[in-house]
């Protein structure tokens, strides 16, 4: 059995880790997770597609988890799509593309403004080119509380985490809660991901002054370039997403499939992943179901 841990090579070389799953001759499934995440994210969705005869290639974004970090800094979203766009074209065949928030942001512009053509679909898990201003500045608030100081223990993030997303059950550190942390020489626990990360996205903030940090005229004008399958999928309660910029997304690409997941926040993969994983399948089937080997 091959290694499921690979390194791919993004954007000029760039190294990223990726955890591959299912057949080897299956539909290839690019997932990328969102800001501060890593690739375990989509642990149980990859379990899920696998199963059901697709490959996928779960990634570490840059700066993030076992890939490389930036030197230069460089963690604008055409840098992260420019990786997406590097492993699309890497592979025999196009790739179908789930982008969760950050994720789905450097989809958006991958496809629609970096290398039109590079997948062969889209998904978009709760993220749009018009973000809710209190809902992004809650978001990297809590990236950026104790992205450079750390955590005295994995019990202090997981209370810290348990503060952060309210609506879930509070519990202790978990082992999956370990993948997300590095514990360095002064014995402190550090988020498995580039402090610069943040940094920047407080800088650009600042120099900007919009609302999501991330180009909001940039990204609706990639959007309607969109020409591929797209599928949005929206956390019921989700803060960062409004119905209202739904909206605006479906009339920015007309085409696009729309689910909606009750109950779920921004973090609609922790929040309800089999109804998650479910409108994944869905979409993922009736758009490249014929390809799948019997």
């Amino acid at each position: 059995m091959s290694n499921p841990h690979v390194t791919l090579s993004g954007h000029s070389g760039h190294a990223i880790a990726a955890l591959t799953e299912g057949p080897e001759q299956g539909v290839p499934v690019l997932l990328a997770h969102g800001g501060g995440q890593t690739k375990r994210a989509w642990k149980r969705v990859t379990a899920m597609l696998a199963d059901h005869g697709f490959r996928t290639i779960a990634l570490d974004l840059r700066g993030h988890g076992d890939s490389a970090w930036a030197d230069d800094g460089a963690y604008d979203i055409v840098d992260f799509a420019g990786d997406l766009v590097a492993i699309a074209g890497s592979l025999d065949r196009k790739p179908a593309l789930i982008g969760a928030s950050l994720g789905g942001l450097a989809g958006i512009m991958a496809e629609g403004e970096v290398a039109p053509g590079s997948f062969a679909s889209l998904t978009l898990v709760d993220i749009t080119p018009q973000m809710e201003a209190g809902g992004v500045t809650r978001v990297v608030g809590f990236m950026a509380a104790h992205a450079r100081e750390g955590f005295a223990s994995p019990d202090e993030a997981a209370r810290v985490i348990s503060e952060y997303l309210p609506h879930r059950p509070s519990r202790k550190a978990s082992s999956g809660l370990a993948h997300y942390l590095r514990q360095k020489n002064d014995g402190r626990y550090y988020w498995h991901w580039d402090p610069a990360f943040i940094d920047g996205i407080m800088r650009r903030h600042v120099e900007r002054g919009d609302s999501g940090d991330y180009g909001r005229n940039e990204l609706g004008e990639a959007a309607a370039r969109l020409a591929l399958p797209v599928h949005l999928i929206r956390g019921g309660s989700s803060d960062l997403v409004s119905p209202e910029a739904v909206e605006h997304f479906r009339a920015l690409v007309p085409h696009a499939a729309y689910s909606d997941i009750a109950d779920a926040t921004h973090m609609v993969v922790g929040d309800q992943n089999d109804a998650f994983g479910g409108a994944i399948l869905d979409f993922l089937m009736r758009t490249h179901g014929t390809e799948i080997a019997a």
